[in-house]
């Protein structure tokens, strides 16, 4: 199970559960409740007396930190059951307003790890439908709060249209295998599971890219569903 590539900075809290004991299916969006850049969000949650933390957090001028690595759980909603599932962010506020808004830079940068995070995790959809079933959940359904505040959850529909958007519409390409053998991954890294391997050179359809450990040109996702190939031993057709 992997980070995302667009970490600007890394904090790891000792508020966590480790490992997480369910898939990754959702992601839970929060608001910080202050005007705070991506270290400060890490550097906050590093304290053991807060008995919180995040995942991702994102600043307000859209930098990335990482607070929890996606294998273990974050203690951030106040429901233990959705955040064994989710990837939780907390996105800083750009005023300390009623509406609690967000930059436009966090916003955008909010959709690319949005879409970074579905991709990795194979997450077909993003869905809010306003209960805890969907696969953007908030705070608020599981907590006496108005977590993320006003402004991002008037925009959650959105936010979920610009996720599944750039989803539906990754690139399929074909493909030739340059290696004279290539491992088939079960998931987007090195540190996933071999499903067999390609020894054939033959060409094969990618409809998926994503980052991952072990590959500096990133993965591709078969076609066939056999799973994923560095995309380093390929040529593109």
């Amino acid at each position: 199970m992997s980070n995302s590539s667009l970490i600007n900075y890394t904090n790891i809290s000792p508020n966590k559960s480790a490992p997480r004991n369910k898939p990754i299916t959702k992601i839970t969006i929060h608001h910080v409740v202050g005007v705070w850049s991506a270290k400060q969000i890490a550097d906050h949650f590093k304290s053991p007396s807060l008995n919180a933390s995040c995942n991702y957090g994102i600043g307000n001028d859209g930098q990335i930190s990482l607070v929890v690595d996606e294998k273990d759980r974050s203690w951030c909603s106040s429901n233990a059951a959705n955040d064994h599932q989710a990837i939780t962010i907390e996105v800083a506020n750009s005023a300390l307003t009623s509406d609690y808004p967000v930059s436009d830079k966090a916003y955008d940068k909010l959709i690319d790890l949005c879409v970074d995070i579905c991709k990795r995790n194979n997450i077909s959809k993003l869905y809010y439908d306003g209960t805890p079933n969907a696969s953007l959940t908030h705070h608020w359904m599981f907590s006496d709060t108005t977590c993320p505040g006003p402004y991002l959850k008037r925009r959650t529909p959105e936010i979920c249209a610009a996720v599944n958007s750039r989803l539906e519409g990754s690139t399929s390409y074909s493909v030739r295998v340059t290696a004279d053998t290539l491992n088939i991954r079960t998931g987007p890294g090195t540190n996933h599971g071999t499903n067999g391997s390609i020894a054939d050179k033959g060409v094969y359809t990618i409809i998926q890219e994503s980052s991952g450990q072990g590959s500096t040109k990133g993965w591709g996702k078969l076609k066939s569903g056999a799973g994923w190939i560095s995309l380093e031993y390929v040529t593109k057709l």
